[in-house]
């Protein structure tokens, strides 16, 4: 025997069905301040003329939302003050203390054994290339011949000797590619030390080249 049900299910039908299920799964257990304020409004608005919402419960009303409003703000700046002082601000910027990094800079500074090293871009190819290194004065302390380079990153570097083994750097030298119009130059500094700023903002690396942030960071090494 076949029976036969009188109610048919439309897809009309079966997709209102299908939106009171995902309502009804919803908690109505907590609401948030838009919530809220979505809710006085309503009230406000519905509420019957000849007997309007008592002056009391206003208030009290008035005073959840205000409640809300300080507790929403406090949350907001217990987590800006949580990653403050977590990930790239102490912890992670701590340990990269005594290690070098690759910044964007056409100044070089010697590292704990007294090398100079650096990256460059070009953007074509070229036949001679070389990297002077020059002090304060004008005058070329070191150049550093690269022969024939193809477009792209090359790097340099310079072990702070004369060709006797005797120790001519020291100082912050200016990088200055011949032979090449590089597009980006950039040089290897050490992290001496980390300064976490009083305003709570990110932690600055300390370096001989200046003060740097851990974004700056092109790479470590």
């Amino acid at each position: 025997m076949t029976v036969v049900s009188p109610w048919t299910v439309d897809s009309t039908t079966a997709y209102n069905n299908r939106n009171l299920t995902q309502t009804a799964t919803k908690s109505n257990q907590t609401i948030d301040m838009s919530g809220f304020l979505t809710l006085l409004t309503a009230q406000l608005q519905n509420q019957d003329p000849f007997e309007p919402m008592d002056n009391s419960q206003m208030v009290s009303q008035m005073a959840q939302l205000s409640s809300l409003t300080g507790q929403t703000e406090a949350n907001a700046l217990l987590q800006s003050i949580s990653d403050s002082v977590s990930g790239t601000r102490l912890s992670d910027a701590a340990s990269w203390i005594g290690k070098s990094m690759l910044v964007d800079s056409n100044i070089a500074t010697p590292d704990r054994t007294g090398a100079y090293a650096g990256e460059f871009t070009l953007g074509a190819a070229a036949e001679s290339v070389s990297v002077d290194l020059i002090d304060a004065n004008g005058n070329t302390v070191h150049s550093v011949d690269l022969g024939a380079l193809e477009a792209g990153p090359a790097s340099f570097y310079w072990d702070g000797t004369d060709a006797d083994g005797n120790f001519i750097g020291g100082q912050a030298l200016q990088v200055k590619v011949r032979g090449a119009t590089p597009t980006s130059t950039s040089t290897w500094t050490t992290i001496a030390a980390i300064q976490s700023p009083a305003s709570g903002s990110d932690a600055q690396l300390i370096t001989p080249l200046g003060t740097f942030s851990p974004d700056d960071a092109i790479r470590l090494g």
